[in-house]
């Protein structure tokens, strides 16, 4: 009876929610979150600098995150490349010295709070030219009004970088008297347009003070009240606000340091002051706030104006939008012709009737328009997800629960799908689809929760990916092996399948080919075991059934293969100097060298060769018939097959522990090549000895594993942003609905591309020897045309 419900439990699900109509469902979600966010920017204003400066959160105790946009944590190096030849100045009270020395620590963090308490404060670092003062002026009076007018006078240098506040000395001095407060008015209304005026040329920034933690202030500060200085906060913003008449005020108010010290004042040493974690964090908003627009990372999208169209993003537009309206204007024509051919009358009886063709046959450019149409619109979805200040973008935080809940949930939702297989063999189709895509939602739950930072999950997640890679040894060399097919139409068809979205998002987001790592490494593969098989004498199992000799043959070849990859994983060199020749370097450059790549190939050197290798003996023994691969049969005698599974489950275990047990990733990406296989080839016999096992597999997981690659490229721009390093935020405010909102829409596209690419595949790619000739010579005419717009651009840039 369970049994029974389970089952029309899963047909109810799958009767009522079609792939067709959840792609229906995300592309009105899409439409109706642009519209939304569109709308807003406009309402509400698209300045992520207005955010960063006045608006966020704590993720966890540390980590604070503005609205709706990226924070970069800089280094110092990039502290110094930013800030080279400037002139910076904090001008104020102890607050604000405080705020000065977290800032020059992320350019020197040697410096040592050893100033003045009462004095100015001078900072230069000769080697970038940088020079940071402090001066004391406690109060907003007219000796701080003559030192800001000094600066607006043309013999005097003004600095680049003025960052001024002050409140509670007043308070303090006065006694918290209204008096104070009438004349702070008064003197920051005199100060307001010689700030103005500064802010035409220099940026100006108004830190508003802090909130007191009133319990365990001193006596001397007793009259510094919470109240008191919501009062000033609230002259100060409506005076600079009002200080430029007829626009928008110039000078920024630094707001988001009350934010911060409302969550972590509790932590101040004497109930005034903030703790260093508060300080620094306020000098990285400030950092981030002046250096973004210079320094552009990637993973600081505050700040940071939209980037311009390239001469290629250009082209690619209008390419798209002529197979749009090419495709419209076909579709219009063979819709009419049908219209006419629909009713046909007949003269003689007057009767009507149906015509022999009841549908417009689709011809192959009407195919390859609506490809085009429906890719154009996915990638228009893709820019206004990771180019365009559109959708907002938040950095990653990474908890235990984050990652182990998420990864709870699929395995319940795998366990729910489980099906009987079609066929019972070790690896078969359904089982590899399956392994392929638990291990890609594990990636992707990896990536959206900043599991990086945790090493046993990083160290795990490197398995599953050399996983990938053993799979395509096995894969392809099982393919050569058994069916000997080297002909240019199988090697075209995979190279396209495997490579087509990657191109065009490098076209569509700007982004070098070696930014998608991982396609580069198993189309690079996938040439070397195709060189390894195909290259004179071209050894395959039909010929080695003739003769027992040709096995050794093949060994000789892995052999050869084996040597050239351990030659060249110690050779950084001879392997850069293979890759840095044009065109290659076109393709493995990331950052001006192909480190990054060789770095990746590296990481994952053997696991190829393993799983040629594994193919290789396995099929020998399939051969000779020593497994049973029956249906509900162990694979192996009784006693053999315990032993197998009691040393792979401690060698799984093992491997666990090890990887738990790791100091730092460098020491453990060192191992990581040699031992990975240990728990690949111990989950593959855990997986495959069982007969019973063996026979189900989860149809939930096969469905991912479908659609895999897509999922791990598309991850990129449409669930992730900022190029990986953040999470895109579609509905902000609400974290969970938004990561289900994103999570849906983005496995439609990726499932919807997957479809696109196997369509086009049919057509880029035909059987006809003479017609792929043709189509080839197209793909090099494009391709070298693409170096050529490329070569452009880059001189342009320059």
């Amino acid at each position: 009876m369970a049994a029974l419900a389970y089952t029309l439990g899963k047909r109810e699900i799958n009767y009522y929610f079609s792939v067709r109509s959840a792609k229906a469902l995300a592309l009105g979600a899409v439409l109706l979150l642009t519209a939304c966010h569109a709308a807003s920017r406009r309402y509400r204003g698209g300045d992520t600098c207005e955010y960063l400066l006045s608006s966020g959160r704590f993720l966890g105790e540390k980590v604070w995150q503005p609205h709706s946009c990226m924070m970069h944590k800089y280094k110092n190096s990039e502290a110094k490349n930013c800030l080279i030849d400037k002139h910076v100045v904090f001008i104020g009270d102890s607050r604000i010295r405080q705020l000065f020395y977290s800032f020059i620590k992320l350019i020197n963090p040697q410096v040592k709070e050893e100033g003045t308490k009462h004095g100015n404060i001078p900072f230069e670092d000769k080697s970038a030219s940088i020079k940071v003062d402090f001066l004391w002026y406690p109060e907003v009076n007219g000796s701080m009004r003559q030192c800001i007018k000094s600066w607006t006078e043309g013999s005097v240098a003004k600095p680049h970088i003025i960052v001024a506040g002050a409140a509670t000395w007043s308070i303090k001095i006065h006694n918290g008297s209204n008096e104070a407060l009438t004349q702070y008015k008064i003197n920051i209304t005199s100060i307001a347009p010689l700030l103005e005026k500064l802010a035409k040329s220099s940026d100006v920034y108004w830190v508003l003070q802090d909130p007191v933690y009133e319990d365990i202030l001193s006596e001397s500060r007793k009259m510094i009240t919470n109240e008191k200085i919501d009062a000033y906060n609230e002259a100060a913003v409506r005076i600079l606000n009002s200080s430029s008449r007829n626009s928008k005020a110039k000078v920024k108010v630094f707001s988001v340091s009350k934010l911060i010290a409302q969550e972590t004042i509790m932590k101040s040493a004497d109930g005034l002051h903030l703790p260093e974690s508060s300080r620094d964090t306020n000098a990285m908003i400030l950092m981030n706030v002046y250096c973004n627009k210079i320094m552009k990372p990637i993973d600081g999208s505050c700040c940071q104006p939209q980037p311009p169209l390239t001469l290629i993003q250009k082209l690619a537009f209008c390419f798209f939008t002529l197979s749009i309206i090419g495709y419209l204007i076909i579709n219009l024509i063979h819709r009419n012709n049908f219209r006419k051919n629909k009713s046909c009358t007949d003269l003689e009886s007057g009767e009507e009737k149906k015509p022999t063709i009841s549908t417009p046959n689709v011809s192959t450019l009407e195919m390859l328009l609506h490809s085009f149409c429906k890719l154009g619109l996915i990638m228009t979805y893709f820019y206004l997800c990771d180019r365009a200040n559109l959708f907002m973008k938040e950095n990653k935080f990474y908890t235990h629960s984050s990652f182990f809940i998420p990864i709870v949930y699929i395995l319940v939702l795998g366990v729910f799908y489980t099906e009987n297989t079609k066929e019972t063999k070790v690896l078969n189709r359904e089982q590899t689809d399956e392994w392929k895509g638990w291990m890609q939602l594990v990636i992707l739950i990896y990536h959206i929760s900043g599991a990086s930072t945790f090493l046993p999950v990083y160290m795990h997640i490197r398995v599953l990916v050399a996983a990938y890679l053993f799979q395509t040894g096995y894969g392809h060399f099982s393919y050569f092996w058994i069916k000997g097919d080297f002909g240019v139409y199988r090697v075209c068809q995979v190279l396209f399948r495997l490579n087509f979205l990657v191109v065009v998002l490098c076209i569509v987001m700007d982004r070098p080919y070696q930014f998608y790592y991982f396609v580069p490494l198993v189309t690079v593969w996938f040439m070397i075991i195709y060189a390894t098989l195909a290259i004179w004498p071209q050894i395959v199992q039909k010929k080695a059934n003739g003769n027992c000799l040709w096995h050794f043959g093949l060994l000789l070849k892995l052999i050869c293969l084996l040597t050239c990859i351990y030659f060249l994983s110690y050779s950084q060199g001879a392997f850069e100097k293979i890759f840095s020749f044009w065109p290659l370097s076109k393709c493995f450059e990331l950052n001006g060298n192909v480190y990054e790549w060789w770095f990746r190939w590296k990481l994952d050197r053997y696991v190829v060769f393993h799983g040629m290798l594994f193919a290789f003996i396995y099929l020998a023994l399939q051969k000779h018939q020593m497994i049973s691969e029956g249906k509900g049969d162990p694979l192996f005698s009784n006693r053999v097959s315990n032993v197998l599974l009691f040393i792979s489950v401690v060698s799984f275990l093992t491997y666990s522990i090890w990887a738990s047990s790791c100091k730092n990733k460098t020491e453990c990406n060192e191992l990581h090549p040699s031992v990975s296989v240990v728990q690949i080839l111990a989950f593959i016999l855990i997986r495959n000895i069982p007969g019973y096992v063996r026979s189900v597999y989860s149809s939930f997981f096969a469905w991912f594993g479908k659609i895999s690659l897509e999922l791990f490229i598309c991850q990129y721009h449409i669930w992730l942003a900022a190029d990986t390093k953040g999470i895109l935020v579609l509905i902000p405010g609400y974290p969970m609905f938004n990561v289900l909102v994103s999570t849906f829409i983005f496995v439609c596209v990726a499932h919807e591309i997957s479809q696109i690419t196997n369509d086009l595949a049919q057509i880029v790619v035909p059987k006809d020897n003479s017609t792929l000739l043709k189509r080839l010579l197209c793909i090099a005419g494009f391709f070298s045309g693409l170096l050529l717009f490329s070569a452009v651009q880059d001189q342009s840039r320059h």
